[in-house]
């Protein structure tokens, strides 16, 4: 059986940024196609935690069955985006840089599995039918405005 729109949409952004985390941290160096794949994936993890957390976590908040579970994961998306914002400043592709890079991946890796095997689950359990679509029309406009937004807002940038 398949997901609910929704988690297919987060599941299938948590590919993308799978094979770009691999792209970035299997290839060593500051080549052009490396900057631009992580350029491509900083984007990506900026846009996806704000559209997730405007649809599916603003939902999950405001149920106190899975309020924890949404809090928990906003704490886990600021994390990524301070992670991001240290990238930053970094020099690209030095030691220092991949050594930090390797930390956010694994940091972030561990976050989208937590939320593919045990929240996601969880949350199904709890939203209706229409809730679930209604949080995946959002999700689904907020994405691309996010992605813009992403653009002009670095990681660490207040976005509020």
């Amino acid at each position: 059986m398949s997901n609910p729109r929704i988690f297919d949409d987060l599941i299938a952004d948590h590919d993308r940024q799978r094979a770009l985390l691999q792209r970035v941290g299997d290839n060593p160096g500051a080549d052009q196609a490396r900057r631009d794949a992580f350029d491509t994936l900083r984007l990506e993890l900026q846009a996806h935690a704000a559209a997730e957390e405007e649809s599916l976590y603003a939902t999950m908040l405001a149920d106190p069955e899975l309020r924890e579970d949404a809090r928990h994961s906003v704490s886990e998306h600021k994390e990524v985006d301070d992670f991001l914002g240290e990238l930053m400043e970094l020099e690209f592709g030095s030691s220092d840089w991949d050594a930090k890079f390797d930390e956010m991946r694994h940091r972030y890796e561990h976050h989208i599995e937590e939320e593919e095997e045990e929240m996601f689950p969880t949350a199904e359990k709890h939203l209706s039918a229409a809730t679930e679509e209604r949080i995946a029309r959002t999700f689904e406009e907020r994405k691309p405005a996010e992605l813009e937004r992403a653009e002009a807002h670095p990681p660490g940038d207040e976005r509020e």
